[in-house]
């Protein structure tokens, strides 16, 4: 069971980051509910709720759905090494571990829009906002976490496997676990780079750190 690290608000939001390189320790039914509680407690459109939490353990069709995500992580992976030209670093090599041991990652988690309408384009206001709470809260109690989207070059197969019904977007992959390093510090763009005032390309002098 990893420590609890009890941070402040404004800390977590400064220091959670992608989480790829896990130990083998568990995560609890008792924290990952909680965790979830928290995703639970994000804002929605017009407060629906509609997100869903499909979480992947050790279940016969978890370990078929788990097969399915390795093989489109490595092959993801593998696209974009070569395509963006990566060379070994920390990040590559964490990703190459991430992806070579994904079965073995301890919590996989799905995170599902259940539609009411017709797919829209802004539909993702209504899941996102619990996928950073999930990673935040994660955070809380000494977990780490990282969203992916590679788990859509195999949609349909996780589809057929885990009987999810058409109307139900495949929005988001969490993985989680005991981070093997830690949290923060980030390195992170300064605010005046990101931020424009006006128009396009006018920094603010406001946002100066």
């Amino acid at each position: 069971m990893p420590p609890r690290d009890p941070v402040g608000l404004l800390e977590g939001l400064a220091t959670t980051r992608a989480i790829r390189r896990y130990t083998d320790e568990p995560v609890s039914d008792d924290d990952l509910r909680e965790i979830l509680w928290y995703a639970g407690r994000a804002p929605s459109g017009s407060n629906r709720q509609r997100f869903r939490f499909l979480v992947l353990r050790d279940g016969e069709r978890s370990v078929v759905a788990r097969r399915l995500l390795g093989e489109a992580f490595r092959a993801g992976w593998n696209a974009k090494r070569n395509a963006d030209g990566y060379r070994p670093s920390r990040f590559a090599d964490s990703m190459q571990r991430y992806v070579d041991r994904f079965e073995q990652t301890p919590i996989v988690v799905l995170v599902c829009l259940d539609r009411y309408r017709d797919p829209d384009p802004m539909e993702g206001a209504s899941v996102y906002p619990a996928c950073q709470n999930l990673l935040l809260a994660a955070r809380a109690f000494g977990y780490g976490g990282a969203l992916t989207m590679w788990h859509l070059m195999v949609e349909d197969e996780l589809r057929e496997t885990l009987e999810i019904p058409d109307h139900v977007a495949l929005s988001a992959c969490i993985t989680l676990g005991v981070p093997e390093g830690r949290h923060g510090p980030l390195k992170r763009k300064p605010v005046a780079e990101v931020t424009f005032v006006d128009r396009w390309g006018e920094h603010p002098d406001w946002a100066d750190e």
